[in-house]
């Protein structure tokens, strides 16, 4: 049976990357369960030749997938939250929001956005169906946090209780939602007339340019263009207004929307620019994705060559991190410990783990010094500067740093 689009309804015909069958990748194995099975679904992005829209079929519900046990927590990452840091300066500079406006953040995480205006003394508030993470944004920040997936029905019970929001913002979650169509309705109602959305999300420009490829995996049913969401938008009485390219996640966009009768927010020239540069890469072209396949392939062939050339050498190899994009790459190219002795996470939520699928070992990051591998692969390569000022000291053993995306880089 065809699939069909999540916004339009069109039929979903044309592969954009087919990446195999893949378990879910924040779905941490515990050691105990190590001989356990675990479900393994297609993980194949189609896009829509009606609008656009690139996106990967449901075959788990948003509920089993953003569970009690959800294990990525945003404040692990220092140099994210000090992207958030800069982000509620950026905005309370620009659009002069203080104790008398009404912040919400969906997909709050563990507070790690929110707090900075809290400590501005601007009121706010969080949407986390993480009860785990929603837990430690209030134990840690003393942010309020409702514990639900937002939609048309939340956003019309905030509206109801008085709680719109000047400012309405989401980071990385856009892309995790399996009903757009519901989760926009959503926004359009919980938003004061006046106020302003932001979401950041990963620009499947840079996917395609830098063969991002790791980043689709299940838990994102949609990848992203400014075209794509003008569209869906659009569509629900909103419009944007403004756009920023940001260097967060391999390169994201920062989008500004408010309602569409809002005439006192004029569109800026950014939004022209980057309109004129999704038109010059032909995103509104099936030739633009259909090509793309053929460069995931080649990185999968170069990661194995090196991988099995530094173990024939005798070279040891361990992995930082473990997030979700590192699951998919393991996943796809077939890597286990045959090649990767263990990998190391910040996150205690992991740690004493295995990798789903491969089922690559977790530690703490201190196991690295006690067993002073020949290679650290860097997983979250988005945050390679970061981990290789962390992680220096591998260079006393004579110890190299690798990325793998988009093609491996030693240094």
């Amino acid at each position: 049976m065809t699939p069909e689009c999540r916004h339009c309804g069109s039929p979903l015909r044309t592969s954009f990357c087919d990446l195999g069958m893949s378990p879910l990748a924040n779905s941490y194995v515990p050691m105990a369960e190590a001989d356990r099975m675990e479900p393994f679904y297609p993980l194949h992005a189609y896009v829509c030749g009606t609008c656009f829209l690139v996106q990967l079929q449901d075959f788990e519900t948003a509920e089993n997938i953003f569970s009690e046990d959800y294990a990525y927590y945003s404040s692990f990452s220092d140099s994210w939250v000090e992207h958030a840091r800069r982000y509620v300066e950026m905005m309370i500079g620009r659009f002069g929001f203080d104790a008398n406006s009404q912040v919400i953040e969906i997909a709050s995480n563990d507070g790690y956005l929110l707090q900075f205006f809290k400590q501005a003394g601007v009121p706010c508030f969080g949407i986390e169906p993480a009860a785990n993470a929603a837990r430690i944004a209030e134990e840690t920040h003393g942010i309020p946090s409702i514990t639900a997936f937002f939609g048309e029905a939340l956003g019309k019970q905030l509206a109801g209780e008085g709680k719109q929001a000047d400012l309405l913002l989401g980071n990385n979650v856009l892309a995790h939602v399996p009903d757009i169509n519901d989760f926009v309705r959503g926004l359009k109602l919980a938003l004061n007339p006046g106020g302003v959305i932001t979401f950041e999300f990963p620009h499947l420009l840079k996917l395609i340019e830098f063969n991002q490829f790791d980043t689709i995996y299940h838990e994102h049913f949609s990848y992203l263009a400014l075209g794509s969401v003008e569209t869906v938008f659009g569509a629900f009485g909103l419009k944007l207004f403004d756009v920023e390219e940001v260097p967060t996640h391999g390169g994201s966009l920062r989008i500004f929307a408010t309602h569409a009768e809002n005439d006192a927010l004029a569109e800026t020239d950014r939004l022209a620019a980057l309109r004129a540069t999704e038109a010059a890469a032909r995103l509104t072209s099936l030739e633009a994705y259909t090509a793309y396949s053929a460069k995931v392939m080649a990185t999968k062939r170069g990661l194995l060559k090196f991988l099995m050339e530094a173990k024939e050498s005798g070279k040891s190899i361990v992995g930082y991190g473990a997030p979700a994009k590192g699951n998919t790459l393991l996943n796809y190219c077939g890597v286990g410990t045959d090649f990767i002795d263990y990998t190391v996470d910040r996150n205690p939520e992991k740690q004493n783990r295995l990798l789903p699928g491969t089922r690559i070992p977790i530690h703490a990051p201190e196991r690295i010094a006690e067993t002073k591998p020949d290679y650290l692969l860097i997983l979250p390569w988005n945050l390679k500067d970061e981990i290789a000022a962390q992680m220096s000291q591998i260079r006393d053993w004579g110890g190299r740093f690798v990325t793998p995306i988009p093609e491996v880089e030693v240094f």
